[in-house]
């Protein structure tokens, strides 16, 4: 099956994210599914819906696995719930309803008292409540605890237990400020701390044992927390400390009570699960006492996790170990009890074929390849140029290691790559590959508008592409107008001035300043010498800049400080990644995170991922990112950097919005593996808005369109089986001349049309091209009522050129029939190695591809 695995990932071990799953848990999750036989997809929940749901519809799994809790408010756990049943997606656990009820601590007390389930007695507190007397009448001792929080959140040893009125008060007081939603002040009992655990899908067969008193089978044998006596504190209490951050002091084993006692606890739960509709996995919690009435126990029903952990080594494991079943088993039956639940048993079980995988998409992928460094070239650096090199003309362009890594990415999600290098061929090549979409990481080859080149291109052709549009890549690629486009926006920008020559008068600036190419990436242009103290070394430095780079240069204030690079994933509201810091090692007075520094391994810098900050200076910096990834119109990706001088003011140094892609090397893949995105994984991310986008306009596509599509026989482009390959050789697309019939015809080369009688050819989608100037003379058409429109009807209309830079081009030999027929174009089939793209010709009565109701396949 193909199983997404959504989850929120544990990043900073801040308490906020108490409830998240860590890395180990994840991969441990994923592994035991992909041993199990599945496909497995992890799909991180944190950030926009939007993001999450453009994933979703573009991998369309068989099952979601989820463990997502959900960032905020009351209702997080039951959210990506709501949002599964919506797309109408199976998913493992409890639906929104179930999942809602439990998190609210006080409505399931209420609840469960109805089914003859004993609990503490206890009262729902918020401000509301407060002021109309809900703290009358308490019996002490009571532990306060928040009513709308797992995971021990807000729950300590030290002062949760109240022993009189003013205790508690200054505890309400406290814990309301900081959980606002209200708590739960409950009458404490003092006694043994112990769960119960149900799996649905663990069966007698697979190592269970039949249940008594009509207790499901799914229900585990209870197990016991024993805190260590060395753990100072006068009351029993299993808190957040205890949990998170020293486990060492908490052992974990089969509960150590009467056999009734046993099956007390496991027929509660029972209760628990039938009455609160609770599915696949759940956990219940108790505290057990000596009874004041009998010889045995009493058990005392605290809570209930509709959305436990399953962290290896939980309490759900140690009881199921207890049957025989280890960790892989027990993902196999939460698995097993969700495709009974839906009806995907045969499909789990391989007597149902396997649903198809949605049709693969022929994605354009362009770029420009470095090809001036050897080392580059073979693969040899991971860098994009290397440092000691005085030429720095192909230093934002990518290695083919990295053209190859972002190409088998693509490919992974079984999509075709069309690799198409962006020279001055460009136009041409696009327009002959027939792509559905582009994954565009071309810096284009000149001009302060470069980087805009290819998307200005794609919009042209009406081709979906990834990453920002041409307008934000031209203002941002400009330094200048970024700044004034912060500026205008609120954002904190250190004060500029852009220079054409140095010889301008200059701003009352306050030195140091660092001076800068107006218009370049990858930190071209700058070094620790580009800091400057006075106006004489800021014109000379500007002076330099301006001779080399043949454009302005930008002076602007030096901003002491820490430095951070956030990277940025999805579209009007972006899932801001956890910042990294650039830490430099014996910093001199002014230390730049410079050209040398981004292009090698240098002991001068080092990265901290996440950045060790307070929370309110994360919360600063996450707006500022999300803020002037907004200003500046950007989508899909990108990656800002940032000071944070002396006064926690935070200034932004640039954006890029066209981040470097080199595995475990740029900025962007490592802080994305930090946030728990392996490299296939972010160029899913990076893909799916580009997906997202290419629906969209299929979606509302006149019909009329698609059928005009359809009828000019635009037969796709076809790519070689197997691993895209992309050398630093020249692109070869070879060609022959265009011959046309005697006889009465119509050539119909969609724009070109050629007028009147039945035979139409149709090249998708464009011009009929020649690697000479070919045009067609009444003397070429036999005498007929053959009639060839002279406007806007040309069939190549211009003169096909053999390119003089490394790729040359031209098509082969295309004919058209002397009879009442449709020819197609036929597939282009392009080869790897060395990349070459040969244009076959065109065969008669080739069915057209269909683009309607075609299904794409995505990350």
């Amino acid at each position: 099956m193909r199983i997404a695995l959504t989850h929120n990932l544990k990043i900073t071990g801040s308490a906020e994210e108490a409830e998240f799953d860590s890395p180990e848990t994840i991969d441990a999750l994923a592994g035991a599914l992909e041993r199990a036989g599945h496909e497995v997809e992890r799909i991180e929940v944190s950030g926009p819906a939007s993001r999450v749901l453009a994933r979703l519809e573009a991998l369309q799994p068989d099952l979601i696995f989820n463990t997502a809790e959900g960032h905020k408010g009351k209702t997080r756990e039951a959210f990506y719930p709501s949002l599964f049943d919506e797309l109408g997606i199976p998913y493992t656990g409890s639906d929104a309803y179930a999942l809602n009820v439990a998190l609210d601590k006080s409505l399931t007390k209420r609840l469960l008292a109805s089914y003859g389930v004993a609990t503490p007695r206890a009262r729902f507190v918020n401000r509301t409540t407060l002021e109309s007397g809900a703290l009358d009448d308490v019996s002490f001792p009571v532990i306060v605890k928040p009513n709308f929080e797992g995971s021990s959140k807000g729950i300590s040893r030290e002062w949760s237990v109240c022993e009189d009125a003013y205790e508690l008060a200054a505890v309400v007081e406290r814990q309301l400020a900081r959980f606002e939603a209200g708590l739960l002040v409950e009458h404490y009992i003092a006694g043994v701390d112990v769960a119960c655990a149900f799996v649905d899908g663990l069966r007698v067969g697979g190592g269970g044992r039949e249940g008594g008193g009509g207790v499901p089978e799914g229900v585990l044998d209870p197990v016991e927390f024993v805190i260590d006596p060395r753990v100072p504190g006068s009351y029993n209490v299993y808190d957040f400390n205890l949990k998170h951050a020293r486990p060492e002091y908490v052992t974990l084993r089969p509960a150590q009570l009467p056999a009734p006692t046993l099956e007390r606890i496991r027929s509660l739960t029972a209760r628990v699960v039938r009455a609160l509709g609770l599915r696949d996995h759940a956990r219940c919690e108790f505290r057990v006492t000596p009874s004041t009435r009998n010889q045995g126990h009493d058990v005392h029903f605290l809570e209930v996790d509709g959305l436990p952990t399953l962290k290896p080594g939980a309490s759900v494991f140690v009881a199921a170990a207890q049957r025989g079943v280890d960790f892989d088993g027990v993902i196999r039956a939460i698995v097993r009890s969700a495709c009974k639940r839906r009806g995907l048993l045969p499909l789990l079980e391989g007597s149902q074929p396997r649903r198809a995988k949605r049709g693969s998409l022929r994605v354009g992928f362009t770029f420009n390849m470095k090809r001036g460094e050897p080392a580059a070239a073979e693969g040899g650096s991971p860098g994009k140029a290397g440092a000691a090199g005085a030429h720095d003309s192909e230093a934002e362009f990518d290695s083919p290691r990295t053209i190859q890594a972002i190409a088998s990415a693509i490919e992974s999600y079984g999509h075709t790559v069309v690799p198409l290098e962006a020279t001055p061929d460009l136009p041409r090549a696009l327009t002959a590959a027939g792509v559905d979409v582009v994954f565009n990481i071309a810096e284009g080859l000149r001009g302060r508008g470069r980087e805009a080149q290819v998307p200005a291109l794609c919009e042209l052709l009406g081709i979906p592409y990834s990453g920002s549009d041409a307008t934000t890549l031209s203002l941002a690629l400009d330094k200048g107008l970024t700044k004034q486009i912060l500026r205008a926006a609120g954002i904190d920008t250190a004060e500029w001035q852009v220079v054409t020559t140095g010889r301008e008068k200059l701003k009352a600036f306050r030195y140091p300043v660092i001076v800068k190419p107006n218009a370049e990436g990858t930190s071209k242009g700058i070094t620790s010498a580009s800091v400057v103290k006075d106006e004489a070394g800021a014109r000379a430095a500007a002076k330099l800049l301006v001779e080399r780079y043949h454009q302005p240069a930008l002076i602007e204030e030096y901003i002491a400080g820490r430095e951070f690079t956030v990277g940025l994933l999805g579209e009007r509201r972006p899932k801001v990644l956890p910042p990294m810091e650039v830490v430099f090692v014996d910093p001199p007075a002014y230390p730049v995170y410079g050209y040398e520094e981004k292009q090698s391994d240098t002991p001068r810098v080092r990265f901290e991922c996440p950045a060790q900050l307070a929370t309110s200076e994360l919360r600063r910096i996450e707006k500022v990112a999300r803020d002037t990834f907004a200003a500046l119109a950007c989508r899909d990706v990108a990656r800002v950097d940032l000071r944070m001088a002396k006064d926690g003011r935070v200034y932004v140094i640039e954006i890029n919005p066209l981040p470097g892609l080199t595995p475990d090397f740029s900025d962007l893949c490592q802080i994305a593996k930090v946030a728990g995105m392996d490299y296939r994984s972010l160029i899913g991310e990076i893909l799916a808005g580009c997906l997202k986008r290419h629906r969209e306009a299929r979606a509302t596509a006149p019909q009329g369109a698609l059928a005009a599509a359809r009828g000019a026989g635009a037969a796709p482009t076809q790519v070689a089986a197997g691993p895209t390959q992309v050398a630093a050789g020249p692109t070869q697309v070879a060609a022959g001349p265009t011959q046309v019939a005697a006889s009465p015809t119509q050539v119909a080369a969609s724009p070109t049309q050629v007028a009147a009688s039945p035979t139409q050819v149709a090249a998708s989608p464009t011009q009929v091209a020649a690697a000479s100037p070919t045009q067609v003379a009444a003397s070429q058409v036999a005498a007929s009522p053959t009639q060839v429109a002279a406007s806007p009807t040309q069939v190549a209309a211009s003169p096909t050129q053999v390119a003089a830079s490394p790729t040359q081009v031209a098509t082969g030999p295309t004919q058209v029939a002397a009879s009442p027929t449709q020819v197609a174009a036929s597939p282009t089939q392009v080869a790897t190695g060395p990349t070459q793209v040969a244009a076959a010709g065109s065969a008669a009565e080739r069915a057209p591809r269909s683009i309607v109701g075609e299904e794409v396949n995505g990350p």
